[in-house]
């Protein structure tokens, strides 16, 4: 069968972390099935490819967004109707990648900030400005597009500070990594808190390797989104209302 008979393909652009793109098709997987109620899901096209987590560690930029264009622009070929990339830090080359493209490119930061929109959170504050936590790598904050697109929606962005980022953030990530669960989440647990403090409603975990470290029953991972999760419910709303109007 040829992809382009296939009523809605999504485009998928594997990210630097294998383990992020596969989290994000299963939970495309999974989503897609409640929603209509079958085992069939959405069809998908997926392109990865290791030399580009070997330029970003060079952090040759011309060749990154190269890369990511030449995949853009591969899945379009191959019929795919819109395009995804679930992974964060490619997000800092969007609108390079995005440029002149055929088919809607999904950004990660613009759907999880319209589905906190979405949910009509109240300030925790009277009077004060509705405040949404952003933890994420140095590269990720850095970059600033979870900060736009937050403050595009009317959100007040409050980010870890220096100290928070040097003292418990990236000390999580390292335990992770050594396979110290325990002292990651301890770390992690205390970044929560910190932000949570500041009156925050929510706090994004933009880093795949945050997003797994606490237990899933651990209660504050109710006060956490993940944007994986918003760019899948996304995606399947985009299909969709493709396929409802074809």
């Amino acid at each position: 069968m040829s992809l382009h008979t296939l009523n809605y393909s999504v485009g998928i652009i594997g990210g630097v972390s294998s383990n992020a793109t596969l989290n994000f098709i299963k939970k495309l997987v999974n989503m897609s099935n409640e929603v209509k109620k079958d085992e069939n899901g959405l069809p998908f096209v997926l392109c990865s490819d290791p030399i580009l987590n070997k330029s970003l560690q060079v952090n040759d930029q011309t060749q990154i967004v190269k890369i990511l264009r030449q995949k853009r622009v591969f899945l379009e070929k191959s019929g795919a109707r819109c395009i995804v990339m679930p992974c964060h830090i490619s997000h800092s080359w969007y609108d390079q990648v995005s440029k002149d493209s055929s088919v809607p490119i999904l950004h990660m930061g613009e759907c999880v900030a319209k589905q906190l929109k979405e949910a009509k959170l109240k300030p925790l504050e009277a009077g004060s400005p509705l405040r949404i936590g952003v933890l994420a790598t140095n590269e990720t904050l850095k970059a600033g597009f979870y900060q736009e697109k937050l403050q595009k929606e009317g959100f007040e962005v409050v980010v870890p500070d220096k100290a928070t980022m040097e003292h418990t953030i990236i000390p999580s990530m390292e335990a992770i990594r050594r396979k110290d669960v325990e002292g990651a989440q301890n770390l992690l647990r205390i970044a929560l808190q910190v932000l949570l403090v500041r009156a925050v409603n929510m706090i994004i975990l933009a880093s795949d390797d945050l997003r797994e470290i606490l237990p899933h029953d651990d209660p504050l991972l109710k006060k956490c989104v993940d944007p994986l999760d918003s760019l899948a419910r996304s995606t399947i709303k985009i299909a969709q209302s493709s396929t409802e109007g074809s």
